[in-house]
């Protein structure tokens, strides 16, 4: 099949998959259309409905749009089948029945954060870095019934430096499966539909990437040490951020989160009770596990975020607070 002959339907919803949605467009692969989520209210009251990122693109780059509330609703897959594509490209969107990810007649190959079979999941940016990983990647793979498991066709490493958030890695990562996606598809182009793709081995499925809720988002000083605490509030920024409880001389508590921190050298003495809170002219320490680690960006609720020193000079005798 010649490039121009292949009916591509692109399916994601963040601005991560807009870039590999830009990527086929920019070298003229012909899209015929877009499936993403519904829009989706904000603003105080719920009174606004907004657009996915993808839609957004779509809609300036005149692409049709389907958004349905279920991936197995008939009107859906007929408007589906309609659009008569030769392959379906996903990008952090949502599980597919296998009424729609078997419809085409290449199939469906999917765009993943993380050299699979590691880090199958929703969120494998993140727990990469939580966990202190060096590596990540991105790999293109067919789907199949299970999340994450399907036939790999390539994959792409990249580092991750020891001090890298989230944004970092999305970002490098965002343009990697980018590239990886035209590369995947010339493949499929040039065998035609047959690229050599290969079983994945369970057996070197050590991590999971579950979704993120608040409370695997909450550090927890007296288990932590400085360097996993680290990890876990780079991992967590700048989205959704990891947070604490700051306690009051008074007792009250109110919701800290806490976006950059540094390894801390020793400096000797006795390690003080976790979560303990300290300070010199210009930096602000915690107490973890098994040493100290300097916070350098964080936000009270209700307040913007701020350096640690900006915090300190409002903040009192610091000593007198700890978190928890």
């Amino acid at each position: 099949m010649k490039k121009e002959d292949l009916r591509i339907v692109f399916m994601g919803t963040p601005e991560f998959a807009v870039e590999t949605l830009k990527a086929l467009v920019d070298n003229h692969y012909n899209v015929v259309g877009v499936v993403t989520q519904p829009d989706k209210p904000v603003g105080r009251h719920g009174s606004v409905l907004q657009a996915p990122a993808v839609k957004q693109y779509a809609v300036e780059h005149g692409l049709p749009v389907l958004q349905p509330e279920k991936m197995k609703d008939p009107l859906f897959v007929e408007q589906l089948r309609l659009w008569n594509a030769n392959l379906q490209v996903v990008v952090a969107f949502r599980m597919l029945p296998e009424i729609v990810w078997a419809m085409p007649q290449y199939g469906t190959f999917n765009v993943h954060a993380a050299l699979l079979p590691d880090y199958r999941g929703a969120a494998p940016i993140n727990w990469a870095i939580i966990n202190g990983e060096t590596k990540t990647g991105v790999t293109t793979f067919f789907l199949d019934h299970d999340i994450d498991t399907g036939r790999i066709i390539r994959q792409k490493p990249f580092d991750i430096p020891e001090t890298a958030d989230v944004e970092y890695v999305y970002d490098g990562l965002m343009q990697l499966g980018a590239e990886l996606c035209i590369e995947t598809i010339e493949d499929i182009i040039a065998t035609d539909g047959h690229p050599e793709a290969l079983p994945q081995d369970d057996s070197k499925s050590i991590h999971q990437a579950p979704k993120l809720f608040k409370e695997n988002c909450r550090i927890d000083w007296t288990t932590l040490a400085a360097k996993q605490a680290h990890d876990l509030i780079r991992g967590l920024s700048p989205i959704p951020g990891a947070w604490t409880l700051l306690k009051a001389p008074d007792g009250t508590e109110t919701m800290l989160k806490i976006y950059k921190a540094s390894p801390c050298p020793s400096i000797g003495g006795e390690i003080s009770v976790p979560g303990q809170l300290s300070r010199d002219k210009k930096h602000l320490y915690v107490t973890c596990k098994d040493a100290l680690l300097q916070i350098d960006s964080l936000q009270l609720a209700g307040k913007k975020r701020m350096d640690a020193v900006s915090f300190l000079n409002g903040i009192g005798d610091i000593e007198k607070y700890s978190v928890v």
